[in-house]
């Protein structure tokens, strides 16, 4: 096995979404292979534990961190501005940001649901999700295409190829039962991303620009022990990801190990989806 063909080194990475629980995870397994790292958010606390992470796990790793908000198209510019100025250009995109609130009360007064939908937040996670993933292809994969060569990976989730099973979300596992549904801005957010997917993947192919898409599933993050066990009653694995087993596919996707692969999709959800 030629295992250069995962080397990054020499290689810039941004990662948007970088304060949050993956975003780490990302820039650790591309950092292990030798990349830098920018870790972008507007979260400024979840950035400096973002970065202390990385460089507990990789010591020698380069980390950068910048305060952006990936909907403003001008700070984004500012912020490739900056980079190129500081001798660093965009590589690899990893576009991991997105709204995705916590699932983890069963009690209490009924949220989510469609027939009461709040619009700002529908609002938002387009913005952030799909009109913030959209800027950044635009603006950090331009640049690539222009350099003729570049990869970018787009992080969705199991929700993208299939319905929540909104009964994961009650004591009883009945859908009667559930008072907090899960909201329907994220499922149309993720599979809105497999279409752009598809779109810059082709759109870019002639210009060295590769596209495609990690499909993880739930990941732990200190649930309630019923939300994991109706969760992992659902996967074949019988368990959740540990937020650090997907390192290695965004590696293969962020490298040389997958040159002959675009527009393509990644599914690692423990085999959930195919029951």
């Amino acid at each position: 096995m030629d295992t250069s063909r995962f080397d990054l080194s020499g290689r810039t990475a941004l990662i948007t979404g970088g304060g949050g629980l993956l975003g780490p995870e990302h820039g650790i397994g591309l950092a292990r292979f030798g990349a830098a790292i920018v870790l972008i958010d507007i979260n400024e606390d979840g950035l400096r534990n973002a970065k202390e992470r990385v460089l507990s796990q990789i010591p020698e790793a380069f980390v950068e961190t910048a305060i952006v908000d990936i909907i403003d198209e001008q700070a984004l510019c500012v912020l490739r501005d900056r980079l190129k100025c500081d001798g660093f250009h965009i590589d690899i995109l990893i576009n991991n940001a997105v709204l995705n609130p916590k699932m983890d009360t069963f009690i209490g007064e009924t949220s989510g649901t469609v027939e009461n939908y709040d619009m700002d937040l529908w609002e938002q996670e387009l913005k952030v999700g799909i009109t913030g993933t959209f800027l950044c292809c635009k603006i950090f994969g331009s640049q690539m295409a222009l350099r003729g060569k570049g990869t970018i990976v787009n992080i969705a989730s199991d929700l993208a190829i299939q319905a929540p099973d909104q009964r994961v979300y009650s004591l009883t596992g009945k859908i009667e039962d559930v008072h907090h549904f899960k909201p329907i801005g994220y499922p149309v957010v993720k599979s809105a991303m497999l279409g752009l997917n598809r779109y810059l993947a082709t759109y870019w192919a002639h210009c060295g620009v590769r596209v495609n898409c990690l499909i993880p599933g739930a990941v732990l993050n200190k649930q309630f022990d019923s939300l994991i066990k109706q969760i992992s009653d659902r996967v074949p694995l019988k368990r959740l990801a540990e937020k650090t087993e997907y390192q290695e596919a965004v590696v293969f996707l962020a490298s040389d190990a997958s040159s002959y692969m675009t527009g393509q999709e990644i599914v690692m959800d423990g085999g959930r989806s195919i029951w």
